[in-house]
């Protein structure tokens, strides 16, 4: 299926550099940045998907391995999970991490927009705080719907804006000023949660990302549901 870029997305060769630079300090800097609720954030999508034992489920741009953790967790040993990611720094931190839990989790090295995966050969696919990077979020969202069977599910769990009066204010001004001063002074690259900060308020969230969903055709219905009063959102989308 061709799709045409529907908007022009970060430039992937820079996306890459910049989380390889910053893949030493990122698990730490997550949990103070966001008190730790990251993981509670992924526990609830796991959930909502109904992952059960014996299912097999792939996770793109996995980072250090998190959402696929908590994926290996609810299908079992029975069941297979596929970490993957583009930058081979963060997915160095990966294996080691399921290793400690007892998990066997395979990682690899791949690209959300050009998927080396047969088409409907999971039960789930599923991406969290990567698609705002992807040069082309209609491609990837295509690209995960086709690796996964018909009345499979692919979840998304992306940074929204939200839009309770008052707390807005507040978390945009801790966004814009804090965020990026600490993760700087955790990672050394202040300049990357720079622009993490400056993607996640502007890439579609809610039901402009449904809407989003919907435009590659390969989904019969999209859900969506804010977590933490709307600072990140969860989306489900059927695959037709």
């Amino acid at each position: 299926m061709n799709l045409e870029p529907v908007r022009s997305g970060p430039d992937a060769e820079k996306i890459r550099s910049m989380f390889g630079e910053i893949a030493g300090g990122y698990d730490r800097a997550n949990n103070v940045l966001s008190g730790g609720v990251h993981h509670l954030w992924r526990k609830t999508l796991v959930a909502w998907s109904g992952a059960r034992n014996g299912q097999r489920v792939l996770d793109c741009a996995t980072g250090t391995g998190d959402l696929a953790i908590e994926f290996k967790n609810a299908v079992g040993p029975a069941g297979e999970v596929l970490g993957t990611d583009f930058c081979a720094e963060m997915l160095a931190f990966a294996p080691a991490k399921a290793l400690k839990q007892g998990l066997e989790i395979k990682f690899e090295q791949a690209d959300v927009t050009q998927l080396p995966y047969e088409t409907a050969s999971f039960n789930l696919a599923s991406i969290s705080f990567g698609i705002r990077n992807v040069q082309d979020p209609l491609k990837g969202l295509s690209e995960l719907a086709r690796v996964v069977k018909p009345g499979g599910a692919v979840m998304v769990l992306e940074f929204g804006q939200p839009s309770i009066p008052g707390f807005r204010e507040a978390y945009n001004a801790y966004s814009r000023h804090v965020l990026p001063m600490i993760g700087g002074w955790i990672t050394g690259r202040k300049v990357a949660y720079d622009y993490l900060q400056n993607s996640s308020s502007q890439f579609p969230c809610g039901e402009d990302f449904k809407d989003l969903m919907l435009k590659t055709g390969q989904f019969k219905s999209c859900e969506a549901k804010p977590l933490t009063f709307g600072i990140a959102y969860m989306y489900k989308g059927i695959v037709k």
